[in-house]
């Protein structure tokens, strides 16, 4: 058998073998949004399960960026910001993140310490204008604006206890058009503002048709008419991907997915949309219906940039973990796989990522089947690590101060240990085999 078509054989049985959906990554190590530095097109940050992985040759070269670095805690950002000032920023559902060099150092934002940063948005042309929201239960939450990238913050109108918020997003062609999603004692909401954020309107949406539980998240704005929104709502295992062309008031369906959302992307005259799911990629016409597309074949995510289309995939399945399309997504062109990460990021002495990153990437590389590059070259990567015992135990957390886990998404764990831990030694033994076969 074809070794490729071994270990996606491998992943799929594994899944089915623990009573789930024969989800794309199994728990293993993943790619999960794509940046590109604004104006600096050379500029990529690849979030992922097991950090980041940063490129600023083009993607050229790949280097990872350790999440004990970065220091995001429990809640791993689903999104980041990369100001042309060389600022990266993310909403980690508990924080905003901050890097100020390109990310050798990370803090997060001392004004949100007491609630949480649920969303992150920019304005399409002045990035140093910038709206988070927030959604911890038992305090005020709302809209907040900076003026200045990031520095400093300030509420707007909307701010008010019972309100849990979800997303944010700026019109591409009008920016004074702001949406906001969210909940209050249960009804769904939809806030617009027309001035920036001066002043909200709120459009309740019940959805009678659909049983709960399930939320609904403003996920894009139209690029050619500032009226047109999208929003997702997630409801008993469901994906319903609803577009509203007036501002937001009314929402019409255009398709139902049994798949995890991760994020969507439109063309530039707005006429398509493409959605990546935990499992598969779609493309389709606005109005749909939206089609399931050969690649990728799971872990998606999309970006797009001028004509040119980004995604996310699995490297355990199709052998890449970011690939860009001139042609909608016809075809792709592979920009890298984990098992060619060159190793942590090159940063300052004395920086977060020089310090801790290096001694955690032998092991890192090991799984991921990559190199351990040292001043004499490659060497192989030590042996892993026994597996921890079985009744190490969990440490308490308190519902009250810290946000809950997230259960879906990209790199959430399998719920039974051994089969993931089982599929990681099969394809690390096969990264082995390919690297050796590679050098001979």
């Amino acid at each position: 058998m074809n070794p490729r078509n071994t270990v996606t054989a491998v992943i799929t049985l594994l899944a089915l073998g623990t009573g789930g959906a024969a989800h794309a990554h199994a728990g293993l190590p993943e790619t999960s949004n794509v940046t590109i530095r604004r104006g600096h097109p050379e500029d990529f940050f690849v979030g992922a399960s097991f950090g980041a992985v940063i490129s600023r040759d083009s993607g050229q070269t790949w280097r990872w960026i350790c999440p004990d670095a970065m220091g995001y805690g429990g809640w791993r950002p689903e999104s980041f910001l990369w100001r042309e000032a060389g600022d990266i920023i993310a909403a980690t559902g508990s924080s905003i993140l901050r890097s100020a060099d390109n990310g050798c150092s990370w803090n997060t934002h001392p004004y949100f310490k007491s609630t949480w940063v649920t969303g992150l948005a920019a304005h399409p042309t002045d990035d140093r204008i910038l709206y988070a929201v927030t959604g911890r239960p038992t305090t005020p939450n709302g809209v907040y604006r900076s003026h200045d990238g990031g520095e400093t913050w300030e509420p707007t109108p909307l701010l008010r206890t019972g309100l849990n918020l979800n997303a944010v997003r700026v019109s591409p062609v009008d920016p004074r058009r702001v949406y906001a999603s969210g909940d209050a004692s249960g009804q769904l909401l939809l806030f617009r503002s027309d001035d920036a954020g001066d002043t909200w309107e709120e459009i309740p949406h019940a959805l009678p048709e659909l049983l709960r539980p399930y939320d609904l998240v403003v996920t894009a704005v139209d690029p050619v008419q500032a009226d047109g929104v999208w929003v997702r709502v997630s409801a008993q295992g469901y994906t319903h991907l609803m577009r509203s062309d007036d501002g937001g008031r009314t929402l019409t369906q255009v398709q139902m997915l049994d798949d995890i959302f991760t994020n969507m992307e439109l063309s530039s005259d707005g006429g398509t949309a493409w959605v990546g799911t935990l499992n598969s990629f779609f493309r389709g016409p606005r109005a749909g219906p939206l089609e399931k597309r050969p690649l990728p074949t799971g872990n998606s995510c999309a970006l797009r940039t001028g004509e040119t289309l980004y995604a996310c995939g699995s490297t355990w399945l199709h052998d890449w973990a970011l690939a860009r399309s001139n042609d909608q997504g016809d075809t792709w062109e592979p920009l890298f796989t984990l098992y060619g990460i060159k190793g942590p990021d090159q940063c300052p002495a004395g920086t977060p990522v020089q310090k801790i990153c290096p001694g955690l990437w032998p092991q890192l590389a090991d799984q991921l089947g990559a190199e351990v590059y040292t001043d004499g070259g490659v060497e192989e990567p030590p042996p892993p690590p026994p597996p921890p015992p079985e009744d190490a135990g969990t440490p308490d957390v308190d519902a009250g101060t810290a946000p809950p886990s997230k259960s879906d998404g990209c790199g959430a764990a399998s719920g039974n240990a051994a089969p993931a831990l089982m599929l990681l030694s099969t394809l690390t033994l096969w990264r082995r085999g390919r690297r050796r076969s590679n050098h001979q």
